[in-house]
Order: C-alpha cells, then structure tokens, then sequence
C-alpha cells in the first residue's frame, strides 16, 4: 500500500470514529459527556468571575484557583465539544493540522495544570510549615511567575511531540479510534517506524508527571513532618483542612491520567472502548469536580460565590 507524510502528499484529514463497539450507544454517552461539560463551564467561569470581582480574593491561593480553573476549561474544551460531534452528527473528519494541533493544545493544558498542582503543594507547605513568611514568600507576582514556568516547559515538551508526529509516514488506513487525538492511537496506524515518538511520550511522562509527583509527595512529607510536631489536636486539624482540597483534586487529576497511561501502553487485553472511555474521564470528571470542591472547602470562596448566586 502507498504511504503517504504529513508534510508532503498526505491527504487531508483523518476520520476520529469516537468509541469503538458502542456506536449504537453514542447518543446515550453523550448524555453525561454534555452535563459534565456544561457544569464543567458553568464552575470553573463562576470561579474566575468571582475572584476577578472580589478584591479581597487577589491572594496567591485564589490566583492559583484560577490557573486551575483556565487549565480545566482547555482541557475540556480541547475534546468535548469534537466528541459530541461525533456522537450527535456523525462529523468524523478532522484535519491533519487540526489533529496536531488538538495534540499539541490538549497535552500543553494538562501538563500546565500539572505544574499548577505543584505550585499549590508549595503553596500549602509555605503555609503550614512557614506561615510568618508566606506574605513575602508567595506574592502575587511570584505565583504568576511560576505559572509563566509551567506554560514555558509545557510548550517545550509538549511541541517536539507534535513535530515527532508530522513526520511519521501513515498507509491506506487513516481511522483513529477515538473520539480525540491521542497520540498512541496516532501512532497505531501509522505506517513507519514509531520507535523515536514512544520513547520520547514516555519521556514526557516521566519528566512531568513522575517529576511533578516527586515534588508533591517532598512537600508533603515535610507538611506531616511539622504537623506532627504540634501539640495541639485542634491546630492538626486545622492545618490538613487547608490541604484537604488540593488533596482531593491531585488524587482526581493524576489517578486517571496515570490509570490511562498504564492501560494504553501495557494493558493490550482490555477492550478498546474501555481504553477511551477511561480517557476521557480524566478531560470530563477533574474539570467539573475541581470546582466543586474549592468551593465547598475554601470557605471565602464559598461564601462569595453565595453571594454572587444569591443576588441573581
């Protein structure tokens, strides 16, 4: 069979043919994919409103709420709203540029909200363990340098892989089981030698994910250290309360991501459709729970939003 590049006489489109072997189901999976979505919006834009409005919220912690909150809206929106046409239309094509492109966008957000996890854990150890300093220590300023860092690094990482992939030579077959563009489901159907893109997927994977982990359980570690030199029940307490939600949402964003990772590259006996649909909970669920839950746990947050609810 002909192959064909991406950068030269490849034809224009591949065809994205949502989740294999639940075709007839599709209509019904776009129910929670739709709800999800929609609440996704309507939490995290409530978040952004809310501290843009409040100047009493322009703190370090709300300013990292609201990267979390952008990071969240992209990473939805980089595949949700493809994946419905796909299930309410039937509109499967989709574009060599435009695959790489949801690539390059989808990953960069997800590994930019990785970083923004790591900030909060510093955040939270800054807190706990160094409280007289964190006026001076975390300033607005400096979390949205650190941020910057993240957006930096994302996009260095993250574009090679876009690029790895441009060059890859593809035969007759251009369907990608998926409802996104995933790089491995890429891979899968290309032609030629995959070797230098797999090396380099696990590379990234390694490099933030596993990084990123390391740095979170270092902060951690040092948190339980100093809060098991206090005396008082009531200050323990209170010290993991301010860690309970970020907590909850680190648990949410890596536990699936990694879930899916690992199913992808060493779980060839699951079934396709539950390879995708374990993707695609880690871009729906995280996304509308983050919300959610910084705001029943950030009592200013929450009490501001209440406010804002009730005089509408």
């Amino acid at each position: 069979m002909a192959a064909f590049n991406l950068t030269l006489s490849g034809p224009p489109t591949f065809i994205l043919n949502g989740i294999p072997g639940l075709e007839s189901a599709h209509i019904w999976i776009s129910i929670p994919f739709f709800t999800f979505y929609i609440i996704s919006l309507l939490g995290n834009f409530m978040v952004l409103f809310v501290v843009s409005k409040e100047q009493t919220l322009h703190k370090p912690m709300f300013l990292l709420l609201c990267m979390m909150a952008i990071t969240d809206i992209g990473m939805s929106t980089s595949v949700v709203p493809k994946a419905l046409c796909i299930f309410w239309f039937h509109f499967k094509d989709i574009t060599v540029d435009g695959c790489l492109t949801q690539i390059f966008f989808l990953y960069m957000v997800s590994t930019t909200q990785s970083a923004v996890l790591v900030t909060m854990a510093f955040d939270r150890y800054v807190a706990i363990c160094d409280p007289l300093r964190y006026a001076t220590i975390l300033t607005n300023t400096r979390i949205a340098k650190l941020g910057l860092v993240g957006l930096i690094r994302a996009v260095l990482l993250i574009l090679p892989e876009s690029l790895l992939l441009r060059r890859l030579p593809f035969c007759a077959n251009r369907v990608i089981p998926h409802t996104y563009c995933e790089p491995i489901a890429v891979m899968k159907i290309s032609c030629g030698d995959t070797t230098v893109n797999r090396m380099y997927g696990l590379m990234i994977s390694v490099v933030t994910i596993g990084l990123d982990i390391i740095l979170i359980g270092l902060s951690y570690g040092l948190i339980i250290r100093a809060i098991l030199r206090i005396s008082s029940k009531k200050a323990h307490q209170k010290a993991l309360n301010t860690c309970t939600a970020h907590i909850c949402v680190m648990m949410m964003s890596y536990t699936p991501f990694l879930f899916s990772v690992l199913t992808h590259r060493f779980g060839q006996g699951i079934a396709a459709h539950v390879h995708i649909l374990l993707a695609n909970l880690y871009f729906l669920v995280p996304p509308m729970l983050n919300p959610i839950i910084y705001g029943i746990k950030t009592k200013e947050l929450r009490d501001k939003v209440g406010k804002y609810i009730c005089s509408m």
